[in-house]
């Protein structure tokens, strides 16, 4: 069995995100929740109605705690949503 080229070349690709303000370059076909999780660095994304911190639980879309604000839209699923360059992801972090 041969690696499709195509593919591995993906791997190699790298889109640039800002997230809360600050332009963060990742690996293209990364999930918004993993960009923000994982590579950012935020662990909460928003505050329950009792202030507990939330954050992507299940990371396939099931238990909706990832809702981001994407490219201006509220309660985006950012386990469900792929990053593209440019691509804007606010948490509520941002609002503080």
């Amino acid at each position: 069995m041969s690696l499709d080229s195509n593919r591995l070349a993906a791997c190699d690709e790298t889109v640039v995100v800002t997230i809360d303000g600050v332009l963060l370059e990742v690996s293209a076909y990364t999930s918004a929740a993993a960009a923000v999780f994982i590579l950012h660095g935020i662990r909460g994304t928003r505050a329950s109605v009792s202030g507990q911190p939330r954050a992507a639980l299940c990371g396939m879309g099931v238990c909706q705690e990832c809702r981001m604000t994407i490219d201006g839209r509220a309660h985006v699923l950012a386990c469900q949503t792929v990053c593209r360059d440019g691509m804007e992801i606010g948490t509520e972090h941002s609002a503080s």
